[in-house]
């Protein structure tokens, strides 16, 4: 039987993937910070704690029985906030001292979540091991290390691991200050939306594929980095313009409102041959489809769940 640890289960990507799991019949130990209106369910058992308070961690795995596998999602993301902060390297150290504790329970597969920020973004496309890597931020750095020093420690400990290299992501529950949420709610409320030039290319994909993309990796034996991407350039100006479509309000748009710094990349892509020739995953849902579901969940969140 599976059953897993994830941390961060509260969160944008970690909510999808708990609702994937269940679905899958997981039994799963869910980790957040808040516990306030979690039910507990046959299949679901969920834990408060601050993972940077080691007792707590300590606690958590006394609480656990014999866990298969962990999926590591807890990390500072605050928008504006977590590239250089000092609370990066607490994390590092907390998230070590969270593989070693679940080794010593007798997991067996440990899948931790990076992003596409550890890479050098000015190469465009990047892929796992050609890609180069970058250390010009706290953030980018400290993934990067802990991808390596996890791979060392299952290395030599004899326990299965990977990571995941997340790109962009949309969807529901996304923070409110995020690209895809902020124009939403803008034009839901009749205003402006205001944009950088809109011409840079990205890789965005719908969260549910994202939770099914890590699923697939955890019950895999698939090792080191993977990427988790569409796979797909897009303008961030289309997908502004397919959000006023849905809406019906184009005329708000305002591109070039927003100033863009000299050294955002031009292009950011996920090659995912890795992704998609280790696993049988696929996307299914269409960018149209996913920014449908987006809005209509805003829509009703927005107008106190009406």
């Amino acid at each position: 039987m599976s059953r897993i640890i994830v941390t961060g289960a509260n969160g944008f990507i970690g909510s999808h993937v708990i609702d994937e799991l269940e679905l899958r019949g997981w039994d799963i130990y869910a980790i957040t910070s808040n516990v306030n209106n979690k039910i507990n369910t046959s299949k679901i058992t969920w834990l408060e704690a601050n993972l940077l308070d080691n007792d707590q961690l300590e606690e958590i795995f006394s609480l656990v029985n014999f866990p298969t596998h962990l999926l590591h999602l807890a990390w500072d993301t605050t928008p504006g906030q977590y590239w250089n902060s000092s609370a990066n390297l607490k994390w590092v150290k907390a998230s070590l001292s969270l593989f070693d504790m679940f080794r010593s329970v007798g997991g067996k597969r440990i899948v931790g979540v990076g992003s596409c920020a550890e890479y050098d973004l000015s190469y465009g496309v990047c892929k796992e091991y050609d890609t180069p890597l970058d250390y010009n931020t706290v953030y980018g750095s400290t993934k990067n290390s802990l991808n390596h020093m996890l791979m060392s420690y299952s290395k030599h400990y004899e326990i299965s691991s990977s990571w995941a290299r997340i790109f962009y992501v949309y969807g529901p529950r996304e923070h409110k200050l995020r690209l895809v949420p902020s124009i939403i709610s803008a034009m839901l409320g009749g205003l402006k939306a205001n944009c950088s030039h809109g011409q840079q290319i990205r890789d965005y994909l719908y969260v549910k594929d994202v939770a099914r993309a890590v699923v697939k990796l955890l019950d895999s034996e698939v090792s080191g980095p993977v990427n988790i991407g569409s796979g797909t350039p897009i303008r961030l100006s289309e997908i502004i313009y397919k959000i006023a479509d849905i809406i019906g309000h184009k005329e708000l748009v305002h591109l070039g409102a927003i100033p863009t710094s000299v050294d955002e990349p031009k292009i950011v892509l996920a090659d995912i041959t890795k992704l998609k020739g280790s696993t049988d995953w696929n996307p299914l849902f269409t960018l149209e489809e996913g920014l449908h579901e987006t809005v209509q969940w805003w829509q009703f969140n927005l107008n106190g769940g009406k």
